[in-house]
């Protein structure tokens, strides 16, 4: 097997589910994400890409995608369930977002993530050729870097987390909290999202490991392993080319006209997901419709709730109570062809999204937590005029470099309320600065920008960059 200078370790392979018939493989793009993040840092780079295939039994062989060649990890079953639904998403996601929803824990769930991510480790430490330099993403594989440090000591070791990290007195309920830790410890550059998660883990590896720890630098025994703040972002050119192709103009000026030419539009588009604030957002705007703040004939919300985790008890609770919300606002506010809310679940392709992204008067991205949420980024980079008005949680990574949304508190409802109004009846002469002070902070930080910064820190300005031509 080849090996690589660069490999990338996630939890999935950015391919799509079924293979072409001339046996070709496709990357697999979804709003947000990381496979958005990474696909055009690897468009061009000779890579080699370690991840699960997406189905259970043994590992399939994949053909390159473009420079990019796909070492695929197999899981069981039982490593599906107690690995994957089990410790990363009952016990790891629901906790590192505030615990929205209460973690659960299982010895065997531990167990399985302990063997799932040795088995990553031994794959990417087969695949990376001497002195390579390998990029760990996300908290499926938190134990992969300590792993993969004791079978080659040789490699330049990163580590990116695309979630937030839990405050001190959140992540001490974890039972293997300093496993987890040391886990993480084995990169030699572990990257946040925000500059507060790199606090948050300065102080818990000071507090559980007693390790001299700073919020840049932490010392492990004869190493220094750097932490900091690399918000991620998006191909800011590329979804503005797009949206101003004359195709999705005309497939944004049809959607409004299916919509009933509204004088508001108001989109949102998230993973079905409890993080998300989909129940308050929904429960914000029927109490607008109730108040007679917000009128069906004159303002549309547009809903994509794209399924996810649909095997996870608490997903498919959350669906229900979704959809049982939406049925009771559409049959209590609704008329004959004219619905208070368009409901969507299946999963659009860019050019759709970028269409909607355009027909959207306001954007409302509002999640009780989330690590970054490109759908943010993506809204504004489709505004190629300058309009539109974003409504964004406080509580989005996002937040941090986008002050000029209309920013609110989805836990506080009469807060939220009033800032999706004030995003409704803005007027022009103040959204045009909000939006144009947005695309240009974008534009300055697209994810070339991000990929050069974080590369450039573990590869010490190796040879990975010289294809990243620095942003304008």
């Amino acid at each position: 097997m080849r090996q690589s200078s660069l490999v990338v370790v996630a939890n999935r392979l950015p391919i799509d589910d079924s293979v072409a018939p001339d046996g070709a493989c496709e990357w697999r793009r979804s709003p947000g994400g990381l496979v958005s993040a990474l696909h055009p840092l690897l468009r061009h780079t000779p890579a080699t890409w370690v991840g699960w295939a997406g189905g259970t039994g043994p590992a399939p062989s994949l053909p390159d995608i473009g420079s990019v060649r796909m070492r695929t990890v197999p899981l069981s079953g039982e490593d599906f369930r107690d690995h994957y639904e089990g410790f990363a998403n009952s016990t790891l996601w629901p906790l590192y977002h505030d615990a929205v929803e209460q973690p659960e824990y299982h010895r065997r769930w531990w167990e399985a993530y302990q063997r799932v991510n040795q088995r990553f480790a031994e794959a990417t430490a087969e695949a990376a050729e001497q002195g390579a330099v390998v990029w760990v993403q996300d908290y499926h594989l938190q134990l992969v870097p300590g792993l993969l440090r004791e079978l080659r000591p040789d490699l330049r070791i990163g580590f990116f987390l695309h979630v937030p990290f839990p405050p001190p007195e959140l992540f001490m309920q974890l039972p293997r909290r300093a496993e987890l830790l040391r886990g993480m410890l084995g990169a030699d550059l572990i990257g946040f999202q925000r500059a507060q998660a790199a606090h948050n883990f300065a102080q818990l590896v000071a507090k559980v490991l007693e390790l001299p720890a700073t919020d840049r630098r932490i010392g492990v025994d004869d190493r220094v392993v750097r932490i900091g703040a690399f918000p991620v972002s998006i191909d800011t050119a590329e979804m503005a080319a797009l949206a101003a192709r004359p195709d999705v103009v005309a497939r944004a000026q049809r959607l409004r006209h299916d919509l009933g030419d509204p004088g508001h539009v108001i989109l949102s588009v998230d993973r079905m997901d409890y993080t998300k604030g989909i129940e308050q957002r929904l429960k914000a705007y029927s109490e607008l419709l109730a108040s007679g703040h917000v009128k069906v004939r004159d303002t549309v919300l547009v809903q994509v709730a794209v399924p996810s985790r649909e095997r996870v008890t608490q997903y498919q609770i959350l669906r229900d109570r979704v959809e049982r919300e939406v049925g009771r606002i559409n049959g209590e506010f609704g008329r004959v062809g004219e619905p208070a809310i368009h409901y969507l679940t299946q999963p659009f392709d860019r050019a759709e999204l970028a269409a909607l992204y355009r027909v959207a008067d306001v954007m409302a991205v509002t999640p009780l937590r989330d690590g970054m949420n490109l759908v943010a980024k993506e809204y504004v980079a489709a505004r190629v005029d300058d309009t539109g008005s974003l409504l964004l949680s406080e509580f989005a990574g996002s937040a941090a470099e986008l002050p000029q949304a209309y920013l609110v508190n989805p836990h506080d409802l009469e807060g939220l309320k009033q800032g999706l109004l004030s995003a409704l009846e803005a007027d022009p002469a103040d959204v045009t600065p909000r939006m144009r002070a947005m695309r240009e902070h974008l534009h300055r930080n697209d994810i070339r920008a991000w990929a050069r910064s974080y590369l450039s820190a573990l590869d010490d300005g190796g040879s990975l960059l010289t294809h990243l031509a620095p942003t304008g």
